[in-house]
């Protein structure tokens, strides 16, 4: 699955993690200094409101570092592990990584701009309100109003800009992830069908060769491109919660702590993910044991249906056999159904508690009118951000146990390959469970 598309794939892979690691603490530890050395000011200031966002100079800075960073890692591996489909795998995992960074960074654009347009909308209606009130109008109120119309035209086109910006690096990353992993699925296909004669011996080789290889090209097509989503959403939107947290001063129950917002979005998600994990930890076992029942049927009516000199085999396909492989899939297929009814009442019990939890949080705070409308539209993007990227495994935990099933029938193919016994439910015969 790796090897045929990434160099030496468990050295690269650790390589890339610490590299990252490395050139992100240079990033967040000296970011200021290299910024001083090319005469860019990196000093903390109030948020740019629209495109100017992404033409400050700590993004012009970090534009320059990321392509540097990048560059040298790839001459690297270029140098020492030559690839056929290193310029896919390796060039391509950087432009995947940088845009999704940058479609997050679009994401805080926004939350930037909710700050001003709430505040404005929360001191228009306010001026309405207390103008209904006392029963009153002047020439100074119409002035006013045509100067807070002005204003909020002005932030809706700086957000139809952000939105713009949004769709078409959204259509980009999405188009170029899309030839990335069929580039993926190509060399997969390419490895395996060269190994042909070792591996199609196992059960549901050519559905493993062609089926299982699509729906792994397009699991992770979604998947592999969400977890990278939720990391750079951490990256960008765990500092905003951080500052953010200086405007609530207590939790309900807990009272007082430091940066409260920060960690209950830890400890919440943490929790849900947990909790998930556990109630669904049977369900990868129960699609793989269903993908080789529905195999071992498929096979049986495939070798009972007329040869090419117009025979058909007597042996194969017969009703009592057909009847009970079927039996195999009723029997799989409802043991499914019940784990997926108790794991789908956990999640959507979570899920639904979710939609308020930052509300109950933020009780005590919008109790005393400790903060503006505005801030309160940025605590909830930021808290729901933070915490849908800590949620990763509640929000996909389907597809990755759908994942998981494939990645275990593709394992056997490089066990075939190396001539080892096949792993876990591939030694047993599908009709033994």
């Amino acid at each position: 699955m790796f090897k045929s598309f990434f160099p030496n794939p468990r050295i690269f892979f650790t390589s890339v993690v610490v590299y990252s690691a490395i050139c992100s603490s240079i990033w967040y530890g000296f970011n200021e200094q290299i910024g001083a050395f090319f005469g860019l000011n990196l000093e903390s200031s109030e948020p740019v409101i629209g495109l100017g966002h992404f033409v400050t100079d700590s993004f012009l800075l970090f534009y320059l570092y990321y392509i540097v960073s990048a560059g040298l890692f790839a001459a690297f591996w270029f140098k020492v592990a030559k690839h056929p489909w290193q310029l896919w795998s390796i060039l391509g995992s950087v432009f995947i990584l940088f845009s999704t960074y940058f479609s997050v960074q679009v994401s805080v654009a926004i939350n930037n701009w909710r700050r001003p347009f709430f505040d404005l909308v929360q001191s228009a209606l306010a001026n309405s309100l207390q103008q209904s009130t006392e029963k009153t109008t002047s020439v100074a109120s119409a002035e006013t109003i045509a100067s807070v119309s002005s204003e909020l035209y002005d932030l809706i086109i700086i957000f139809s800009e952000i939105a713009f910006l949004a769709i078409f690096v959204f259509v980009v990353t999405r188009f170029f992830v899309s030839h990335f992993v069929f580039r993926w699925r190509t060399a997969m296909n390419n490895y395996y069908t060269s190994q042909w004669e070792q591996v199609r011996h196992v059960e549901g080789a050519s559905q493993r060769v062609q089926e299982d290889t699509m729906r792994f090209a397009g699991i992770m097509e979604s998947l592999g491109v969400s977890i990278v989503d939720a990391v750079m959403t951490l990256f960008a939107f765990l500092p905003v919660l951080w500052s953010l947290s200086q405007y609530v001063k207590e939790l309900p129950i807990v009272g007082e702590i430091a940066h409260p917002l920060f960690v209950a979005s830890l400890v919440w998600s943490v929790f849900g993910t947990g909790l998930l994990a556990i109630v669904g930890i049977k369900l990868p076992g129960l699609e793989f044991k269903n993908q080789r029942v529905e195999a071992a049927f498929r096979k049986e009516l495939v070798l009972g249906e007329v040869d090419s000199s117009g025979e058909v085999d007597p042996l194969r396909a017969r009703p009592a056999t057909l009847k009970e492989l079927f039996a195999n899939v009723r029997r799989n297929y409802f043991r499914l159904y019940f784990n997926y009814m108790y794991f789908n009442v956990a999640r959507m019990l979570y899920l639904q508690a979710d939609n308020i939890f930052v509300y109950v949080l933020l009780i005590p705070t919008i109790a005393v009118g400790a903060i503006t409308f505005g801030i309160l539209q940025q605590i909830l993007t930021a808290f729901n951000q933070v915490s849908n990227s800590f949620q990763y495994l509640v929000n996909s935990w389907t597809t990755i146990v759908e994942l998981l099933s494939v990645y275990k029938r593709l394992t056997a193919f490089e066990s075939a390959i190396k001539h080892e016994p096949l792993p876990g439910l591939d030694a047993i015969p599908a009709d033994d469970y």
